[in-house]
């Protein structure tokens, strides 16, 4: 069996069409079709449903998809080995919204400039999911926050950065207690369920302060967005940028010492792909030590 004609079976499963397969794939609507037949012939049923210009996966295709993606994971291993000389392969890394948005396009960049042979897939998620993906080996590595719980010995973590606690105000309160805006200014609060957020919510306890809630939010650049409209002020890490565009805003240091979010990456020592992985911390050390240096 061809494991190209594997691969795109999959590519078409994940895109959803043929017309998208084919260009992830550079080939054309046609060559994915026929590979898609050539491979059916082979396993002797269909795997894909045509629906007008969309595709779904039959019954059949759907058992074979998950055996599918580890033999092509596998083959991707036997030519990272047979090939130990050089840097090539696929890293799975995984990413919290932070570090997508923020800190991982500079790191890509500096990787495949630098190793050309080296393919990366991205999972973007919540942190506690990719911990538990890079335990189960679904993940390489994953760019997340520093958990608040023991690792298992299988994995390790190292930090990247650290990013302090500050009062998110529009710029023309620059000058102001930060303690003051927090009791009388709306709070736009970043949402307790993230780590984050519950390290904010912890300060303001050890402070005494009870806000004035008006909205409670998941995504750090949407409270900046809402500071810089005027609906109030916020306690969130200095998150690494770039930030949206065009917004007047200061970041307040607080006067009571906190505990900084840590933003890391954590990967599993087994993993056969851990040159990879060294190289992601390579590229992400430089990144972070530009941004420092800016």
């Amino acid at each position: 069996m061809e494991t190209q004609f594997l691969s795109t079976f999959v590519t078409v499963v994940d895109s959803g069409s043929m017309a998208a397969a084919a260009r992830v794939l550079n080939i054309t609507p046609a060559a994915v079709a026929q590979q898609i037949r050539t491979i059916e012939r082979e396993l002797g049923a269909p795997l894909i449903a045509r629906v007008g210009r969309t595709v779904s996966v039959t019954e059949e295709g759907a058992r074979i998809l998950q055996r599918a993606r580890e033999l092509l994971r596998g083959i991707a291993d036997l030519r990272s080995i047979a090939n130990d000389s050089a840097i090539s392969g696929e890293l799975r890394l995984g990413a919290c919204p932070t570090a997508l948005a923020g800190m991982l396009p500079d790191v890509l960049a500096r990787m495949v400039d630098a190793f050309p042979s080296i393919n990366v897939f991205i999972k973007p998620g919540y942190s506690a999911d990719l911990y538990r993906a890079v335990e189960e080996n679904d993940l390489d590595a994953a760019i997340v926050l520093q958990a608040p719980f023991t690792l298992p010995k299988t994995c390790e973590w190292k930090l990247l950065r650290e990013e302090p606690l500050v009062v998110l105000a529009p710029a023309h309160m620059a000058g102001a207690d930060p303690h003051q805006l927090l009791a009388s200014e709306p709070l736009i609060r970043y949402d307790r369920h993230q780590w984050g957020g519950r390290q904010a919510d912890d300060y303001l306890r050890r402070a005494g302060i009870v806000p004035r809630e008006r909205f409670e939010v998941n995504a750090l650049n949407a409270i900046a967005v809402m500071v810089d409209r005027g609906l109030g002020v916020s306690i969130v890490p200095d998150w690494a940028r770039p930030w949206p565009e065009g917004l007047k805003l200061v970041c307040l240091p607080l006067p009571l010492p906190s505990e900084p979010r840590r933003i890391g990456v954590v990967w599993s020592r087994s993993s056969v792909r851990v040159r990879l992985v060294n190289v992601l911390l390579q590229e992400a050390r430089k990144v972070v030590r530009s941004d420092a240096a800016a």
